[in-house]
């Protein structure tokens, strides 16, 4: 039985609590929130201890693992507190917000086992579409497109108190809603061999500084990818990959796959677990997790290991490397 702690009781660590109370193997034995409201709710839902800080939960706790749900700035030196422990680490989503952290992120996957949260990754259709992909079923990949058109409004970042800012979020819909897009074309498709982007600010100019909208031109192994990412569009629409091969396009939209070739059109629909969370969060969740302490067990590789979202990494970096300047 693994016990576990999760830093940053808000609105997806209800996702992750969720799943940890699912799984056989975990045990949720603490939860830590400089909110204690939000703490004591966690805790007295499952029955685990609340605690102000995570300094104070890893004080006072024996933990195997501990799964960090805080704003973005947080993530990496939380990470590297944890793995200075000898504990595990599973992250939310983003890994890193600037190029200076990779480094400390590095250091704490040499000393523990570290994990990301690209759920998405574990979608059926996703693997379905990687497995005809790398089987050569319908050719080569000859390129893609990715559009995600989002709703977020001032709210959303104003009462928050760390959305919208550069310092605490490190970015807008790239690194916060989209990054699992751009993350799904590179596990498709291979590393990144060029980028070439824009970013603008098109409804909320004075209320947040970092970017609603981001284009990008990629080539992923040679392969040219388009990428269109907004939240100002009126309401959560599903997101769409497209992968042109030689025989075939895939065309991956909400938890179904197409394959469209010269004969027709088959698509192909899968057996999901029930949502945890919103339903544009995708029901990877659970998959990911469960699948994370397995490798634990069984001492193998997590498909979302540090250096296997390095790619992921590299590409959000230097979008907004590029992308950054518009907004100056």
């Amino acid at each position: 039985m693994y016990r576990v702690g999760i830093v940053g009781c808000g609105g997806i660590a209800q996702v992750h609590s969720a799943v940890l109370n699912l799984l056989e193997e975990t045990e949720l034995a603490a939860c830590a929130d400089i909110r204690m409201d939000r703490a004591r709710a966690m805790a007295e839902k499952y029955h685990c201890h609340a605690y102000s800080s995570l300094t104070e939960m890893l004080e006072q706790e024996q933990l195997d693992a501990v799964h960090i749900c805080t704003p973005h700035y947080l993530h990496v030196p939380m990470a590297l507190q944890i793995a200075q422990k000898g504990i595990a680490v599973f992250m939310e989503k983003p890994p890193l917000i600037t190029r200076e952290q990779w480094p400390l992120l590095e250091k704490a996957a040499e000393l523990t086992n570290l994990g990301v949260c690209f759920q998405n990754r574990f979608n059926p259709n996703v693997q379905k579409a990687k497995e005809l992909i790398e089987a050569g079923t319908y050719g080569e990949i000859k390129g893609a497109r990715a559009m995600v058109t989002w709703h977020r409004e001032e709210p959303y970042y104003v009462e928050s108190g760390w959305r919208g800012k550069w310092e605490t979020e490190g970015g807008g819909v790239l690194m916060n809603q989209t990054i699992h897009t751009l993350d799904l074309l590179i596990y498709l498709m291979g590393k990144p061999d060029m980028v070439d982007a824009r970013m603008s600010n098109h409804h909320l100019k004075g209320i947040i500084e970092v970017e609603d909208t981001v284009d990008a031109y990629l080539t992923l192994q040679g392969k040219p990818v388009l990428y269109y990412a907004s939240t100002a569009f009126v309401k959560d629409a599903s997101v769409l990959i497209e992968i042109v091969l030689d025989g075939a396009v895939l065309r991956l939209e909400d938890d179904a796959l197409e394959i469209r070739t010269e004969q027709g059109t088959e698509r192909l629909t899968f057996n999901l677990p029930k949502f945890l969370g919103k339903s544009y969060w995708g029901t990877g969740h659970q998959t990911c997790i469960t699948e994370f302490y397995r490798c634990l067990r069984e001492k193998v590789p997590f498909i979302n290991r540090l250096d296997a979202i390095r790619d992921t990494a590299e590409a959000v970096l230097q979008i907004y490397e590029q992308g950054k300047k518009d907004l100056q």
